[in-house]
Order: C-alpha cells, then sequence, then structure tokens
C-alpha cells in the first residue's frame, strides 16, 4: 500500500540571488534548494506518493522578493504558501497567499509581541477572512501564544515545530494541552534539531489524531539531522496514518487537491 504524503513545512532558497541574514555561509544548507530536491528525498521511498506540501516562508531581507519568485514557480507541488508579513489589522497580505507568517522567534521579535493589542486584532482580521496564521515561537513563550490565541479562537492556527519547546517540564506541558483544546489549532511534528521522542508522543498524545500534521522542515532539517532520520522516526511513532500524513494538513490549510 502506498503512503501518500502532503509535508506541511518546506522551504525552497537560493543565496546566489536572496539575502538570508540568518544563514550562516558554512552552514551546510547554505546552497540552492528547491522543490525538485524535497521531491528526491521522498523519491527515496518506493512506498511513498509525495502529493506535494505547504512553502513556509524563509524570513528573507526582502519578502517582496520572496513572494515574486514564489509567485513564479508554477510547480504543481506547491499546494499552499505561508508568506510572511507583520500581522497588524491592516497588514498586507500577498494576493497568492494561503496565509500569513509573522516569525515571533527571531531577535527582532520582542518578547511579548503575540499579546500586543495591534497583534491580536490583526489576528481577529485573518480569522475574518479565513486565513489560517502560522506560529513559530521561542519555547519559553509558549505559554503566551496560548493567552494570545485564546482571545481568538475561531482563528486557524498552525503552530510549527511542536512548539519548540525544549523539554517536557511543567509549564511547557501545560501550555501544550491548553493550546491543542483549541478548536482550531493545529501541531507540525518537525523541528531544527532531530525531535525528542518523548516530545513527539506527548503531543501526539494531546492534541489526537487529526490534529497533528507531519512535517519534514526541509531543508532546515538537514542542518543537524538527515531527511530520512526524521521521517524514518516519525514514521516509527505515527505509523502509516493518512490522516497525519496527509488529511490533517489539507485540512488545515484548506487544499483542494
Amino acid at each position: 500500500m502506498v503512503l501518500k504524503i502532503v509535508d506541511s513545512h518546506f522551504h525552497m532558497w537560493d543565496p546566489a540571488v536572496q539575502n538570508l541574514p540568518w544563514l550562516d555561509s558554512s552552514s551546510p544548507v547554505a546552497k540552492k534548494f528547491g522543490i525538485e530536491n524535497l521531491e528526491a528525498e521522498y523519491a527515496k521511498y518506493p512506498d511513498v506518493e509525495f502529493v506535494g506540501g505547504v512553502y513556509v516562508e524563509i524570513d528573507e531581507a526582502d519578502p517582496l522578493q520572496e513572494d515574486k519568485l514564489l509567485y513564479e514557480n508554477k510547480s504543481p507541488k506547491i499546494l499552499a504558501k505561508m508568506l510572511r508579513s507583520r500581522v497588524s489589522p491592516y497588514m498586507r497580505v500577498p494576493v497568492h497567499a494561503t496565509g500569513i507568517r509573522e516569525p515571533l522567534h527571531t531577535d527582532q521579535a520582542p518578547k511579548g509581541r503575540c499579546l500586543e493589542p495591534e497583534f491580536i486584532e490583526g489576528i481577529k482580521a485573518l480569522a475574518a477572512r479565513d486565513l489560517p496564521f502560522e506560529v513559530v515561537n521561542r519555547g519559553p513563550e509558549i505559554g503566551d501564544i496560548y493567552k494570545a490565541f485564546a482571545q481568538v479562537p475561531e482563528e486557524r492556527i498552525i503552530i510549527d515545530h511542536l512548539g519548540n519547546v525544549p523539554n517536557l517540564d511543567p509549564e511547557y506541558k501545560d501550555a501544550l494541552t491548553k493550546l491543542s483544546k483549541l478548536p482550531n489549532a493545529y501541531i507540525k511534528i518537525s523541528g531544527d534539531n532531530p525531535v525528542d521522542p518523548d516530545v513527539v508522543k506527548f503531543v501526539r498524545d494531546t492534541f489526537g489524531p487529526k490534529k497533528c500534521l507531519w512535517s519534514s522542515n526541509y531543508p532546515v532539517v538537514l542542518m543537524n539531522n538527515t531527511f530520512e532520520a526524521h521521517f524514518e522516526l516519525v514514521r516509527g511513532i505515527f505509523g502509516d496514518d493518512e490522516d497525519f500524513f496527509m488529511n490533517n494538513t489539507v485540512r488545515a490549510y484548506g487544499i483542494k487537491l
């Protein structure tokens, strides 16, 4: 039986034409990556069909250039596009965006940014237009993420990288448990480093079978791991669950196959 996959989180970039301030020139991923590279990773598995995936913004210095390059990329494997904007009730939203991500995990994001009135009003504006928000936060601020989105429970949120929590300390478990109870909250099973199986299993059991999404986080996953190691570890925990590997992502992003 073939496992169909919709990858909820991948990136593409070309440092030769894009300015990525966070990308160290000595990094193993400081080179061009396109959708064809991700297709090649999945092609290693004869029992897997890579249906496509969700492109997530790359925090480029010039987001308008990123938007243009993505618009010009006509690959049918790009099923949804989460692009960058500063959240507010008057934010700019690219016309080809599926939804918005504002990086909350960078040095430029002040602590408590997600609790600012402007941010909350912006999330309400996204909810009114049925546009999802991609959550990428510093792990210790996962409690603030709950406080923010509990104010707008109607908004669809997709939490990146297991909430970036470093461990299962009680405060992190409490925040993740509260987030799991929001009616429109989903969470991705991925990270910048090899994922902790204990955190993965806690999130799986807490969010349940309809709210967890497979995420390769390609090519960032290659900074400290391999695609194969991440995929096989997670597949070993979830099995060939088509909801996890495809259907939940399709629902979270409103993808039409």
